[in-house]
Parts: structure tokens; sequence; C-alpha cells
């Protein structure tokens, strides 16, 4: 196949491309650092305070959390949904919902319908923030992963920023508008992402694990080869993608319970690091730095603004990682990181604990001010940004989603249980907080230094070697990949164009006469070419036995004892490309479709 200019062009490709699908994937935690920010101020607003009958700090508890609780929910079915739906409608979805509870809070007029408000732009919230770390590995090469990785984390303090300016800014107006309009404007700031949902690319790795081979290529040009879908780039990415589905097909697709029994020290990795980014304290300085202002002297719009000015050096901190986690590494970012988080805090409680006996001791206010700005810097480029990455770079692709909704699970538990006790702990004793979340910093680096497994640079096999977790059947194909002897091949066969774009059936297995094995599918057409597919088979007997579905019901080891077939499988898969003339017509007859969605 040779690239002819007789393709349509698509609107973009290449590094244009790239950057347009990274800015809005990161209005997904853009979301969620804007209602991280907004309420941290609107709590200390005296017309709020007013308009919801001075709500105790329990209550306010459970208004910040009640988000997290939302998110939590969502983040269980993640897996199923953004598997069924791929990662663009996904989002589409996440971010009307999160508009819809955005409305609601805006009009409402009473605590429950606040609360309610924000449960519902949970539910949104955790479709966007599960779905944005996949979406942006599921874009980008090995050398690129922490960039876009990253990047997602600098939308979402950006998101944060943004909404401590803006509370700034409205807290002069006298009136209830001072905070309605921060409430109002999730609603503007969800549609955006809505609307810019129907012009984002689709996941290609989504697109080959469901048959979409023909926009799959398209996608994976427009990505590697600027345009050109015969770019051996990205071929190469194309053959690389389609086996691992089809090698997910013979083993079968994890559950959540099956990818935690299959993938322990990953999943434990990829979890309790989004345990320590919350542990660690970040929360208890974003969701109420007004509040930890007020409690060393600075009242009302001075500690807004004084969290102000810390939001914009905690986003500039956020452009360190763009480049330093594929230097550096991730472990050692985190550790030095969170050594430097465990000072600030223990800091910051000194500082707490001397102004608790002296309001008027300037030298212990500064000391924590100045330590809640290197903190949240030092969180900025390490815990904030690596934990969001390790997930999606940990897990194979048909873990991913099952995995991405267990940590996104974790990570919104443990964000609920902050947002629920910090105010009450911050009311009994401001310091010790602060020692607390100290300790958690300690014992993170610990961890990291002792169990983490180091990411960069690795892709999948190299991640497998790392962690010493090869299946069986993995095993197989490794040890007679290299001999050529034995074994039997696995091939694909291309469908029709039709058929390639459509849903997606079940994809079985065929075990031929001794001579191949081939995933087909009953509905696929004949392949004109089957000699080229035939490889030697080493079978028990010559049954000639079918599985119908996209998984061997208990893997390849059951399999082989119900048929009686006795499977050596090498790494040849043979990858067909969708043809020219596939291309030139799907774009042809799909291009609006494909924009729109």
């Amino acid at each position: 196949m040779s690239f002819d200019s007789d393709i349509p062009p698509s609107m973009l490709v290449g590094t244009p491309l790239f950057v347009f699908t990274s800015v809005f994937v990161s209005i997904c935690v853009f979301l969620f650092g804007y209602d991280q920010g907004y309420f941290s101020s609107i709590i200390t607003n005296p017309y709020f305070q007013k308009e919801f009958n001075h709500p105790t700090s329990i209550e306010i508890g459970s208004i910040v959390a009640i988000l997290e609780i939302g998110a939590f929910l969502t983040s269980l079915s993640l897996h199923i949904v953004s598997d069924k739906l791929g990662r663009r409608r996904t989002t589409r979805l996440g971010a009307l919902i999160f508009s819809l509870g955005g409305l609601l809070q805006t009009l409402s007029a009473n605590t429950w319908q606040l609360g309610l408000g924000r449960f519902i732009s949970g539910l949104g919230v955790g479709f966007l923030s599960g779905t944005a770390p996949t979406y942006m590995v599921e874009i980008s090469s090995v050398s690129l992963r922490g960039l876009l990785g990253t990047v997602q984390f600098t939308g979402n303090v950006a998101g944060y920023c943004c909404s401590i300016w803006i509370d700034y800014y409205t807290s002069f107006i006298d009136s209830n508008l001072s905070f309605r309009i921060p409430l109002a404007l999730q609603v503007l700031f969800g549609m955006i992402l809505y609307f810019g949902s129907f012009a984002l690319i689709e996941s290609p790795k989504w697109l080959l694990e469901h048959d979409h081979d023909i926009e799959g290529l398209i996608v994976l040009g427009d990505l590697f080869g600027n345009g050109n879908h015969s770019d051996p780039i990205a071929i190469e990415h194309f053959k690389e993608i389609k086996s691992n589905v089809m090698m997910g097909r013979i083993e079968g697709q994890l559950t959540l319970f099956q990818t935690i029994k299959r993938y322990p020290k990953r999943i434990f990795q990829a979890c309790s690091a989004l345990l320590f980014a919350q542990f660690n304290g970040i929360n208890v300085i974003s969701y109420y730095a007004p509040l930890v202002f007020e409690s060393i002297g600075w009242k009302g719009k001075d500690g807004i603004r004084m969290t102000g000015i810390n939001a914009i050096l905690y986003l500039l901190a956020t452009f360190i990682p763009w480049w330093a986690t594929e230097i550096f590494g991730r472990k050692n970012l985190l550790v030095f990181g969170g050594t430097g988080m465990a000072i600030s805090l223990l800091l910051i409680g000194w500082g707490s604990w001397k102004s608790s006996f002296d309001e008027n001791n300037i030298f212990a206010q500064y000391v924590v001010f100045l330590n809640v700005i290197f903190y949240t810097m030092l969180f900025g480029f390490s815990w904030g940004p690596i934990a969001w990455l390790l997930t999606p770079e940990l897990l194979p692709t048909k873990a991913r989603a099952s995995g991405a909704a267990l940590s996104t699970s974790v990570n919104w538990l443990s964000n609920f249980l902050v947002g629920q006790l910090t105010p009450w702990g911050l009311e009994k004793s401001t310091w010790a907080v602060y020692i607390i979340c100290s300790c958690f910093c300690l014992i993170s680096v610990i961890t990291v230094l002792f169990v983490y497994i180091e990411t960069k640079g690795k892709n999948e096999t190299e991640l497998t070697d790392a962690f010493d977790d090869a299946s069986h059947f993995e095993r197989s194909i490794r040890s007679g990949g290299s001999g050529g002897s034995g074994g039997s091949a696995v091939t694909s066969r291309r469908p029709s164009a039709s058929r390639s774009e459509s849903e997606g059936e079940n994809v079985g297995l065929i075990v031929g006469d001794a001579e191949s094995i081939s995933i087909i599918n009953r509905d696929w057409q004949p392949s004109s070419d089957l000699e080229n597919l035939r490889a030697p088979g080493t079978v028990a007997n010559s049954t000639y036995g079918a599985i119908e579905g996209s998984r061997l019901t208990g893997g390849v080891q059951q399999f082989q004892q119900q048929q009686q077939v006795q499977i050596q499988p090498v790494f040849d898969f043979d990858v067909d490309l969708p043809s020219h003339e596939h291309v030139k017509r799907f774009k042809e007859e799909n291009s609006i479709r494909s924009f729109l969605g």
C-alpha cells in the first residue's frame, strides 16, 4: 500500500494533532481541578455563609467530599463504559453529566441541593479523570508517554489556579453573585469539553480492539505519519497493537478481579501511588488553603489572594515533569518530591503550632506560607502528575481499562476520606494534621525505594520482564518464537470493509487439521490466500474444534483439555493491513461522521 494524494487529507496531523488532542483531553482534569479550587474559597465567602445558614465543618466536609463519592461510583463502572463507548464518547458523556451537576449547584437554594449538584458533577468527574490518562497513553509513543501523561496534570492545576483567581475577583461583588458566578462557570467549561469532544480522534488501540481497522490505521497515520497511512512507523504501530489485541483474545480479556490476580504487583504500584498522592497532604492544602491562611492570620480576601499566589507557583511547577520524567525517571522524582514534601509539612505543622499560641507571630506565619508554596511546587512535579501517569503505563492493553477503574476508585475513595476528615482535623488540631501527612510522605518514599519498578522507556514486553508476570501463553510464545520449529501461528484475516468498521461481532478461534490456527469470525469473508496463512502446527489429534466469542473460557489451558489440543504458539501474528482503496473509501464516505463522532 503506498501513500497517494487521492486520499482526502485529515484536518490535523502530526504535532498539531497531538497538541490539539492533548489540550482538549486535559480539559477533563481541568474540570476536576476547577472543582477543587472554587469551593475552597467559596466556603469563606460571607454571602455563601449567609445563604446556606453558616454550615458547620462537618457539613462543609460532606459537601466537599460528596463529589468524590460520585466519582468513586462511576469509576467502578469505567472499564465497562469506556470499553463499550470508546474514549471519545466516554469523555462526552462525562462532560455532559458534569455540566448538569454544575447547573444544579448554580441554582441551589440549600445545602442539600448544593450537595446533590456536587454529587452529580462527581459522576461526570469519575468518567473524565479515569479516561484522560488512558486516552493520553494510547495516542502516544513510548518516548512521549511521560510528556503527554504529565500534560494532563498541568490541566488539572490550571483548573485549580483559574478557580482561585475567579473566586478572588468575584469576592469584590457585594451580592450572591460573588459565589454564583464561579458555580455557573462549571457549566461553561463542561460544555466546551462536550462540544470539543466531537472533534477528537478516537484511541487507535480502542479502534483496533473493536476491529475498526481502517479507521485505526487512519488515526495512526495521522498521528505518526503526518497523514501518510503507509508510513512505516504508523504501520509498525498498527501491527504491534493488532498483535497484542489478537494475543489478548486468545488469552481472554481480564475482568477487574482477574486483573488483580494476574498483575498484583502492578496493581499495588498503581493504586498505592494514587492513595499516597491523596494522603501525602495535597488536598489539605488545595481544598482548604484559605482556611489554612486564615488560621495563621490572613483573613478574607487576603487569604484568597495568598492561595492564588500559591496556585500560580503550583501551576509553574507542573511544567517541570514535561521533560524531567524522561530524563530522571519516575522513581527519582517521587523520592525527591516525597522527601521535600515531608520536610515542608513538618515546618508547616511547627508554624501552625506556634501560631496557635501567638497569632501575631510573623515569623511562624511566613514559615507556613513559604512551606505551603514549597510543598505544592514539590507535589506539582512529582506525586501529582506521576501518580496519574503510572496506571496506564503499568498495565497492558487488555487490563488497562479495568486497572484504571480500580486505581481511580482507590483515588476517589481516599480523596473522599481526606475531604471528609480534614475540616474536622483542622478544627481540632491544625498542626497535627500536617505532621500526620508528613509521616505518610516518608512512608511513600520508602515504598517507592524498595517496592516500585521504574517504568521510564519500557514497552509492554519490557514491563512484563521487569515484573516477571508473563502468562503461560506469553512464555510459550517467547520460547517458541526463536526456534521456528514446532508450534502454531496465529493469524488474522481481514474482513470486508463494512465488517471491519461495524460495531463488531465476537471473534472466534478455530483449530484446524494440524496445519493452521486462524482467528476468524463466522461472518467474515473467506480468505482467498489461505495458503499464505498456513503454518506448522502441533495438535494431539485431527479433531476440528471451535470456540466462539472473543475469549477462550478458562484460558488456553482449559481449551487444550476440552479439545485435546496442544497449542505451542510462536510469535508470528500475520496482521493484514487495510487496503489503500478501503482507506480512501472510508475517508470519502465517513469523514463527516468521523469528525462528528
